[in-house]
């Protein structure tokens, strides 16, 4: 049995200085042995950067997965070379940089990680639920986990369903606020709705509060900034049979 460990969002400096000091305990005292971070709002003032990958590597990640504000940042649109970061896989495959797979080859086993993005209420990528089924036609490995990135729980929860018994889990990311179940789908898939986010807990998804507010008070244009204060870091880990890919047991953390 083996242990992966999934960390939601990270948000902004204090999300990666905060990941930075505590993901190596969490790893060492959960015996964990893949992290998987979700870095597309790790720079500030969101997206991702050469900077802010970097930081979220040197804490202890593996692979990184993004999402919606992958390409937010075009000076850093290089950072794609690496085979350690991925988009999300439903973007056009011509004329589009990056992939939307990753296969950690971990000797004994493997593991791949696919970056989904989903399409209501946001972009209208490619049908994630065709998407999924063309690339799982050309995966080798018995273990598949699926970072999907989308705003409706109702679709998160579907593909949940839709993946149970083909993959061993299914992460959902973007709304930035842990759900409450997580759980063993029939087949040995693990699934939760949403890991939730790292970063300021005292904050309206990572950034000051009375701007967000005031944008909903008022409906004008606001600037949002990142919010200070204690940090906390949301993740989900699971325990599955790498010879088999099913998954046994989750536990959410939440650290501060």
């Amino acid at each position: 049995m083996k242990r992966l460990l999934f960390i939601g969002d990270v948000v902004g400096k204090a999300g990666c200085d905060f990941l930075v000091e505590k993901l190596g305990a969490v790893k060492k005292q959960y015996g964990i042995d893949v992290t998987v971070v979700n870095g597309e709002n790790s720079a500030q003032g969101n997206g991702i950067t050469r900077y802010s990958m970097d930081m979220i590597v040197s804490a202890g990640a593996d692979i990184i997965t993004t999402g919606n504000h992958a390409f937010r940042r075009r000076e850093a649109l290089d950072i794609y070379d690496e085979d350690y970061i991925i988009r999300p896989a439903n973007y056009p495959e011509e004329g589009c940089i990056g992939r939307g797979v990753c296969t950690l080859d971990m000797g004994a086993f493997s593991v791949t990680v696919i970056n989904l993005m989903g399409t209501a209420f946001m972009d209208p990528l490619d049908n994630p639920f065709t998407k999924i089924d063309e690339i799982l036609k050309n995966i080798d490995s018995h273990n598949i986990f699926v970072d999907f990135h989308a705003e409706a729980t109702s679709e998160k929860k579907a593909m949940g369903y839709y993946l149970a018994g083909r993959v061993s889990g299914v992460f959902g990311t973007h709304t930035h606020v842990p759900t409450a179940d997580a759980c063993i789908l029939d087949g040995g898939t693990a699934y939760i709705t949403d890991v939730g986010m790292t970063g300021p807990e005292h904050s309206c998804l990572g950034v000051e509060i009375q701007p967000a507010v005031d944008r909903f008070r008022f409906h004008m244009p606001v600037r949002f900034k990142e919010a200070s204060g204690p940090c906390f870091m949301c993740g989900i880990i699971v325990e599955f049979d790498e010879k088999s890919g099913k998954s046994y047991k989750t536990d959410t953390i939440i650290i501060r």
